[in-house]
């Protein structure tokens, strides 16, 4: 028999993250493309920043038919949150009269990947990128490499930056409380001896 779980944030009943969501505003629109494999994931971050942002949107698939009408967005510009060596930082479009498409894929690196090959629309986006040194407040995964954020915590960086001075941290409430959580569970011997930081 399968526990109760909230329909808003999938997370089990007695775990329910929505009382910490925010509903934050944003002049950058924010689509996320999730990989399916992410959906069920204990840490569905991606999960967490749509229900937070008021301008956001999830769509979760491996190749997105609806990709043109999505990116059809009037009065934005779209641009693709991932890494390359043409890549623009972030902060070139702080400034400028028209606002964001960001469009995060969501997954791990390999299947974000897998969806730009798969989705050619998506791949020739214009890349833009965080800027160095963040690092991850997500203490329970080895980063694969320096910089490498969840998904929540690139969108918070990335909108702290398009919309400063307003803040985007109430968005990595839930987050922390559901690392606490999975501490918690795990028990504090366990965390230290496979995860904390020596």
């Amino acid at each position: 028999m399968s526990r109760a779980r909230c329909e808003r944030c999938l997370r089990p009943a007695g775990h329910c993250l929505c009382p910490l969501i925010p509903q934050l505003p944003s002049r950058t629109r924010v689509l996320l493309l999730q990989h399916p494999s992410e959906v069920n994931h204990a840490l569905n971050t991606a999960r967490l920043a749509a229900l937070g942002l008021n301008n956001a949107e999830l769509v979760v698939g491996e190749v997105f038919e609806e990709l043109p009408a999505l990116l059809d967005q009037p009065g934005y510009r779209a641009c693709l949150l991932f890494p390359a060596d043409d890549a623009r930082p972030l902060q070139a479009y702080a400034e400028t009269d028209v606002p964001l498409l960001l469009v995060v894929p969501d997954g791990t690196w390999r299947k974000a990947r897998k969806l730009l090959h798969l989705n050619p629309l998506l791949a020739a986006l214009p890349r833009v990128t965080l800027a160095t040194g963040v690092e991850s407040r997500y203490r329970l995964r080895k980063a694969p490499g320096p910089g490498a954020l969840s998904t929540v915590e690139a969108i918070v960086q990335a909108l702290q930056v398009l919309e400063a001075p307003a803040s985007f941290e109430p968005l990595l409430r839930p987050f922390e409380a559901l690392i606490e959580g999975q501490i918690a569970a795990m028990g504090e011997d366990t965390y230290q001896r496979n995860h904390a930081k020596s």
